[in-house]
């Protein structure tokens, strides 16, 4: 796929997500390593399990020794993670409210 962007006409754009690559679930496609680091390398807590059902639909019907579905089947996990707990992103001081999608255990006084 060719668009023009500020580098000029003709400059390849790299799609980087499952729904930018219809081709990952293209029957006859051997699903890589590399489609669900691809997948998942960007997630955020917002979208984890967006990608989480997109990885899971990705790796279905793999053999369970499949790299590809070992993979996925890590991402699932680490993913489901990230959208329960949330990322943390360093220290919250006692005047300071937590990221929405973290949780925050404080002992009341």
């Amino acid at each position: 796929m060719t668009r023009t962007c500020e580098r000029g006409a003709g400059v390849p754009f790299e799609p980087v997500s499952g729904q930018e690559r219809p081709d990952r679930f293209a029957p006859g496609h051997r699903v890589t390593v590399d489609d669900i680091r691809e997948l998942v390398g960007p997630s955020t807590p917002h979208f984890a399990l967006q990608i989480r059902d997109r990885v899971a639909r990705l790796i279905d019907g793999l053999v369970p020794d499949d790299p590809a579905r070992v993979e996925g089947e890590r991402a699932i996990a680490r993913l489901q993670r990230l959208a329960d707990h949330g990322q943390g992103s360093g220290h919250v001081s006692d005047h300071e409210q937590p990221l929405p999608s973290m949780r925050l255990d404080r002992q009341e006084d």
